[in-house]
């Protein structure tokens, strides 16, 4: 692990957050992996599939295709390994531990890159889509999607609310990190050397009308997402524990009736240039 590089994940590896991420992926897989899908055929490489809450999306929308999958925690790739073998038993995926900065593959391995929900955590995401260019053929697509943290709006406001929301943020950066990466990609990507990057904000609003998405979104992923920094962010003294206690229960008043939440993802896609 290239510690000058990487930033520890500030959710944390528990139970409840891999189910977080679970619930995340099949809450907003179709926002998400619209536009998404793959010859049969076409070589894959998902980077920092994690517990595997993606690559169940991934290898549903594109049969056929030959996919590696590659973490850098052994136990995440169990877990994502008995996922989609238990939801998609005929996919084609090979599970590799390896470090995104060290991928042990030749040059041109792969017609296809997805990555999901990684360069937030990176201390240096410039570094890794450059350097995921070398197993990428001349002319393959990569298709990276981040969200926005600041891009999380809701009603009734709540100034306790926001300030846990950039508790979550704050610590992000302590580690290393960008919760704020979303906004960025286009010169991200650009930077590193891809053409034709195109990025689409996806944008979710949840209301009282969409009950999914209220119970999946607004509380199982966003607010879960914010819980889970709490003891960090008292111990870091970002905020007190009334103000916190106070955040998380506006958070979750706008998941009630007559609250509204809004909150942007963001998806780019780009072509690695010929020569």
């Amino acid at each position: 692990m290239d510690t000058a590089t990487t930033t520890r994940y500030v959710h944390g590896y528990s139970a409840r957050e891999a189910g977080r991420l679970g619930d995340q992926a099949d809450t907003l897989a179709a926002l998400l992996h619209t536009g998404t899908a793959y010859p049969a055929g076409s070589r894959v490489l998902e980077v920092g599939c994690g517990v595997g809450a993606q690559t169940v999306h991934l290898v549903r929308a594109s049969p056929g295709v030959h996919l590696t999958a590659v973490d850098v925690s052994a136990a995440s790739l169990a877990e994502a390994r008995a996922r989609v073998t238990g939801a998609a038993p005929g996919a084609d995926v090979v599970w590799r531990a390896a470090d995104l900065f060290d991928l042990p593959f030749p040059d041109a391995s792969f017609d296809h890159l997805f990555v999901c929900f990684v360069l937030e955590h990176l201390a240096d995401p410039h570094r890794a889509l450059t350097g995921l260019r070398r197993v990428l053929r001349p002319g393959g697509t990569i298709t990276v999607i981040e969200g926005d943290h600041g891009s999380a709006f809701f009603h009734p406001a709540s100034i306790f609310a926001t300030a846990a929301v950039d508790c979550l943020v704050q610590l992000q950066a302590d580690a290393g990190g960008d919760g704020l990466l979303g906004r960025r990609l286009q010169p991200l990507l650009a930077g590193a050397g891809y053409g034709e990057v195109r990025v689409e904000p996806r944008p979710v609003y949840v209301d009282a009308t969409r009950p999914a998405l209220v119970e999946g979104f607004t509380l199982q992923t966003f607010t879960a997402m914010v819980e889970s920094v709490r003891e960090d962010a008292l111990l870091a003294g970002l905020i007190t524990e009334q103000a916190w206690d106070r955040g998380v229960t506006d958070l979750r008043r706008t998941a009630e009736d007559g609250g509204t939440f809004h909150y942007t993802f963001f998806k780019a896609t780009a072509v690695l240039p010929a020569g």
